[in-house]
């Protein structure tokens, strides 16, 4: 199956806000990230817009081609935008408004009715939604009850042990990837992947949908060359040599 790989320009924000202006472009960004190759573009709209702004979705819509999804915490003004806009895909994460980045998957048992209520508003939109999910594989069933169409694998913690014992490090996400994906769902995975592991991750778990990368393509765009980038990292995602 093939994986697509959606690129989070979260960062180009980041170093255009640090100077105010509109250097480094963001649209321009995402339309080069395409033209490169990329089958995505991701944006995580945080409250104090720190990175993404507001007004940088419309402008996004307008310009992405691919696959536009939205990130965020389904506060009203997020459920508000994100239906207006209609991209191809949303993804649900559970942050509060001041953590620097998702740091936790959703406990779909015990916010399920949440979910579901505003899963719900989406699907009226035909919106794609995927839920961010801890590697949990008792959350796959309540995850599926929910409504939604997929769910995003959070990989911190397989990122972070991925050097000591990577079959070790990646047992849970299988088995949360099978559990999910026997009850119907569609398997994403994003946070900390990078050119060491994500290859791993998708020999073990080879029907992943979708990946979404951010900090670590963009790090590596400052030695390398963003074109270049993106296609090392489909490379990683590609079957030829498994």
């Amino acid at each position: 199956m093939s994986t697509k790989l959606s690129v989070n320009i979260n960062k180009i924000a980041t170093i255009r806000n640090a100077r105010g202006g509109n250097n480094p472009s963001v649209t321009e960004a995402a339309q080069k990230i395409q033209s490169f190759g990329a089958d995505g573009i991701t944006v995580h709209p945080r409250p104090d817009e720190r990175h993404i702004r507001r007004a940088d979705i419309w402008e996004l819509k307008k310009v992405v081609y691919t696959e536009f999804n939205i990130e965020g915490y389904p506060s009203p003004d997020f459920i508000e935008m994100v239906c207006a806009v209609k991209p191809e895909q949303v993804t649900l994460v559970p942050d509060p408004p001041d953590v620097l980045t998702s740091n936790n998957g959703w406990d779909c048992r015990k916010f399920g009715s949440l979910l579901s209520e505003v899963i719900s508003e989406f699907k009226k939109h035909d919106i794609r939604v995927s839920v961010f999910l801890n590697p949990d594989p008792e959350q796959a069933v309540f995850a599926a009850q929910t409504g939604a169409d997929r769910i995003e694998l959070y990989t911190e913690a397989y990122a972070s042990q991925y050097h000591q014992n990577r079959e070790l490090a990646v047992k849970p996400y299988v088995e949360t990837a099978l559990a999910c994906r026997n009850a119907g769902l569609g398997i994403n995975a994003g946070h900390d992947l990078d050119l060491h592991n994500l290859r791993y991750l998708k020999q073990q778990i080879p029907f992943l949908a979708e990946v979404s990368i951010g900090h670590a393509l963009i790090s590596d765009a400052l030695y390398y060359g963003l074109q270049n980038v993106v296609a090392m990292y489909k490379r990683q995602l590609s079957e030829e040599d498994f």
